[in-house]
């Protein structure tokens, strides 16, 4: 094996350098994996630019990225559903596997998760990594290694579909059109809604949503709340969607979810943004519309894999661009850029 390890590795805001670290040794119940494609996060290009997200803090040098797919090189001596040579995406988080949390199902919530790069745990932007064999998942022939480093944020989309118990012939309105919002459309469409109507406030974002098949697109730059409620309900052929999926955090695309939403429907809070939002509460509580937050996924890389692999949601009209490992710096600015659904670096 190489000892090529070349990792981009995070020193603090603007400061991304690549460097040689040591290739780590799989435990009993891990693999090494050469890692083959990562797709950039808005959050790995977040620490970079802020050096934190909310509380979690880059104090020590911390190599980026987390969505990942590769190449198993190396078995421990107690996995059994993997060999060497098989192609896998690894599931980013690690949780304790004992407390209440895991031991009930929703081990995305354990306190003690490790998840790649979010300090101060390294991430996957390297030649090498090691990780738990059990989240570590085997990709069908018909998926690509892009496929494999999507299912990360498909998996954010199922998982706030699942929240908001999105249903056959639901109505669905998903407000902001970045990556996250279009899987969460395609997630929709994929299980059976209805009809999907996406707000922006960019045209060639929504461009890009009706080609992949939404049924409305509304830019609601400029306009009132009361507008854009209008203009969603008359989308949706005078009625309102039984569920939002909100991924802007933006004060008044919250407050669009809560005035337009059906009573008794569901918001999903996906995006995050401020700490504090001020939001018609009023409005929410008595009209029953419940208010759910998500955090990351659980359980969702199989049912990922599975919605991909037998046809039922295709990903090829994602719009995207591709850098090597050695040009993550260009990666990450053209990740900012935004000019593309995702930004790949094939390691």
């Amino acid at each position: 094996m190489s000892e090529d390890n070349l990792s981009a590795v995070l020193h603090g805001v603007d400061d991304l350098r690549l460097e040689q670290v040591p290739i780590p040794k799989p435990g009993s119940k891990q693999v090494l994996v050469r890692v083959h494609t990562v797709g950039i996060c808005g959050s790995d290009v977040h620490y970079w630019t802020h050096g934190a997200i909310g509380p979690f803090v880059v104090k020590e040098p911390m190599i980026v990225g987390h969505e990942t797919s590769g190449v198993v090189s190396e078995i421990g001596s107690e996995v059994q559903h993997l060999k060497v040579g098989d192609r896998i995406a690894m599931e980013p988080g690690l949780p304790c596997k004992l407390c209440e949390h895991c031991k009930t199902g929703r081990y995305n919530l354990c306190p003690e998760m490790r998840f790649f790069a979010t300090p101060p745990i390294n991430g996957t932007l390297s030649r090498y990594v090691v990780h738990d064999a059990d989240f570590c998942f085997k990709l069908p022939d018909n998926l690509s290694f892009e496929d494999g480093a999507l299912l990360e944020p498909l998996s954010v989309a199922i998982h706030s579909c699942r929240r908001g118990n999105v249903q056959m012939g639901h109505r669905v309105l998903v407000l902001g059109a970045g990556p996250i919002g279009v899987l969460n459309l395609l997630t929709a469409k994929s299980v059976g809604a209805g009809k999907v109507v996406i707000t922006d406030l960019d045209d060639g974002r929504l461009s890009l949503a009706k080609k992949l098949g939404a049924d409305a697109t509304i830019n609601v730059k400029g306009k009132s709340l009361e507008a854009v409620r209008a203009e969603i309900i008359s989308a949706l052929g005078g009625q309102q969607p039984h569920v939002c999926v909100e991924c802007t955090g933006a004060q008044p695309s919250i407050e669009t979810a809560i005035t337009t939403t059906k009573s008794g429907g569901v918001i999903v809070l996906v995006g995050l943004g401020a700490d504090r939002v001020e939001i018609p509460i009023i409005e929410s509580a008595t009209r029953e519309v419940d208010i759910r937050g998500i955090f990351r996924y659980v359980n969702c890389y199989p049912t990922a894999i599975e919605l991909l692999s037998s046809g039922k949601l295709d990903l090829s009209g994602l719009t995207r661009a591709h850098y090597k490992l050695e040009e993550t710096l260009e990666a990450f600015k053209r990740t900012q850029k935004a000019d593309v659904i995702k930004v790949f670096i094939q390691c």
